[in-house]
Parts: structure tokens; sequence; C-alpha cells
């Protein structure tokens, strides 16, 4: 019980850490974005020059920030949840809520997307899309691939989070309480 109990707690500390990084490593192009966002303005309605490139680099960064922090919005409890129920359930109820939604909803909805986008992707990469507006940038293949890569992180994490679940569950480890609002 207790080499199972550790490795379940290596498992989840590893887990973690993968959303840990994809999370904090891809919220810097948040600033980045608005930058770019507020240059795209500025060249088009001061100076009268467009850059397609621009542009859509603003969606590459979007896209590459709500993918890959979606695994990390689930670790740090950001995710849509009805608060107004869970944060007056005791921690076991909590746990009971967190398992159950990981098997029924979480881990069934991630692998649809990444099952379901599998061939939308690979005929992305077997063409080479690019762009299809003239000037734009290429490499529509590495975005789409951001589908499967999602589903496959948010996946980990919810495997996390039931662990977690889990290990408190069987009175292994405490609950985290809630912080009060």
């Amino acid at each position: 019980m207790i080499a199972s109990n550790s490795l379940a707690q290596r498992s989840i500390r590893w887990l973690d850490s993968v959303a840990e990084y994809t999370g904090t490593t891809t919220a810097w192009l948040t600033g980045i974005m608005v930058l770019v966002a507020c240059t795209v303005v500025t060249l088009r309605h001061v100076f009268g020059i467009g850059s397609v490139a621009l542009q859509e680099s603003v969606t590459y960064m979007h896209a590459l920030v709500f993918m890959l922090g979606a695994a990390y919005a689930l670790k740090t409890g950001d995710h849509v949840r009805v608060d107004i129920f869970y944060r007056k359930m005791s921690a076991h109820s909590r746990a009971w809520v967190d398992v159950l939604g990981s098997l029924l909803f979480t881990l069934p909805l991630m692998i649809f997307i990444g099952w379901g986008s599998m061939e939308f992707v690979s005929e992305s990469w077997r063409i080479g899309e690019g762009s299809t507006d003239s000037g734009g940038l290429g490499g529509v293949y590495l975005l789409k691939s951001l589908l499967p890569l999602m589903a496959l992180s948010v996946s980990l994490q919810a495997i996390a989070e039931m662990l977690r679940s889990l290990l408190v569950l069987m009175n292994i480890t405490p609950a985290q309480e809630e912080a009060s609002c």
C-alpha cells in the first residue's frame, strides 16, 4: 500500500509538472500577443500598412495560450465548474465530483477531441497546409496539431486530478480546503 501510495504521489507530481510547464511557458505569450495586436492596429490606422502574417501571428499565439494552457487551468482550478454547489461540499464530496467529472466528462471529451482531430491534423500535415491568405504564415498544420496535443495534456491532468481525489477518498492524503470567498 505504501509503495502504491508513493507511486501515485510521484505520478501526480510528474503530471502536474507537465501542466505547470506548458501553462507557465505559454503564459508569457499573452503580453507579446497584446503588443503585436497593438502593432497591427498602429501600422494599419496610422501608417496605412497591413500585414497578414503579423495578424495571423496573433491568432497563432492565441491558440497556443488557450490550447496549451487548458491543462494548467484544470490543475489550478480555473476551469468552468458550478462553484455555488462545489464550494459548499465537504472535501470527500468534492473528491467524488472530481473523480466522476474526470471519468464521465473530461476524459471522454478529450478522447473524442483527440481521436476526432487526428484525420484533420494528419491531412493538414500531408499537404503541408499553409495560410490561405497571400502573405500569411505557413505552418497551419502546426497550429492544427494543437488540437490533439491539448487533448493529451488535458487528459494527463485529468488523470492527475482523479488520482489526487482517489487518494483523498481512500483517506491516504488530506483534502485541500478551498479558500473562502
